[in-house]
């Protein structure tokens, strides 16, 4: 924190001797200038005690998945310190339905720039949406501003080299990176992403009251509510079968901790059943972070 001393200015008021001068002249007086010492710097954030070693815990989970058949995307951002860690593949996979974060950001833009207003409908559909994962709410608001275009605007405003529109037009087979992903929550958090504070504090505040279950009825606790139990979560989900033959796809993201100083991302795609799938990714947050909190 930056703090302004204020400068004391004295001003004094000439003065007029009538009469003979004094044959000598007081002495003068010096005041030494008032000083402030500047603040002591700030101390450098420090990564949690449970950083240290998830570098070998990520490796582990990723064996363990592989294991299982399956294969997993990890990156986790401590914002505070900058430390980014990853399991090194980066590889791209389907969004699902984290897209409609991005199908939100785009209409809420266009809300701030007096492009558009939502109507009371509107705004209950776009809770929805994020909140329960409601795909006809999804797909309004994809017809409505313009389908794989709504990918182009985010990924030129982020900055995201790893995002690629849907090849079919379809907006849950939009493909990312969990790199592309941390660098869009982490830009909607500090704004650099163009969106202003009070759109981006809609998404990131519907995302921390994310229902147990989609409006689909598909359960949204898999990955890191579930893995992450003792920590305050904000997430978005997204789920479908198949891809790549018939492997279940999982993606858990989101925001960790009171002050949202962390960001976690994590997909799968596992030949197992639906079930085993989301416990699959569970476990592997477990693996990384023990006891449920970071």
């Amino acid at each position: 924190m930056t703090m302004a001393a204020t400068a004391l200015l004295a001003s004094g008021c000439a003065g007029h001797v009538w009469g003979s001068s004094p044959k000598t002249s007081p002495p003068a007086v010096s005041i030494a200038p008032v000083s402030h010492p500047a603040p002591p710097p700030e101390a450098p954030a420090l990564p949690p005690q449970s950083w240290a070693g998830l570098d070998a815990r990520v490796r582990q989970a990723t064996s363990d998945a592989a294991d299982s058949g399956a294969s997993i995307e990890v990156a986790i951002l401590d914002r505070s310190t900058g430390q980014l860690v990853t399991n090194g593949s980066n590889r791209s996979f389907p969004l699902a339905s984290v897209v409609k974060l991005f199908i939100a950001d785009d209409l809420l833009l266009q809300v701030a720039e007096g492009k558009t207003e939502l109507t009371p409908e509107d705004r209950a559909s776009l809770d929805v949406m994020l909140r329960s994962s409601d795909d006809s709410a999804a797909q309004m608001f994809w017809d409505r501003n313009g389908g794989n275009a709504i990918v182009e605007r985010i990924v030129a405003r982020y900055g995201l080299t790893g995002t690629a529109v849907p090849w079919n037009g379809h907006w849950d087979v939009t493909t990312s990176t969990a790199t592309d992903l941390i660098r869009y929550y982490e830009k909607l958090l500090n704004g650099s992403g163009g969106l202003p504070r009070q759109q981006a504090d809609i998404i990131s505040n519907n995302i921390a009251h994310f229902t147990p279950t989609g409006t689909d009825g598909y359960p949204q606790r898999f990955g890191i509510p579930d893995g992450l139990y003792a920590e305050i979560v904000a997430v978005k989900q997204g789920w479908f079968c198949c891809w790549n033959g018939g492997n279940q796809l999982h993606v858990s993201t989101g925001l960790i901790g009171p002050d949202r100083r962390y960001i976690m991302v994590i997909s799968s795609l596992d030949p197992t059943s639906e079930a085993a799938a989301r416990e699959h990714l569970t476990d592997a947050v477990k693996t990384i972070f023990p006891g449920g909190r970071i």
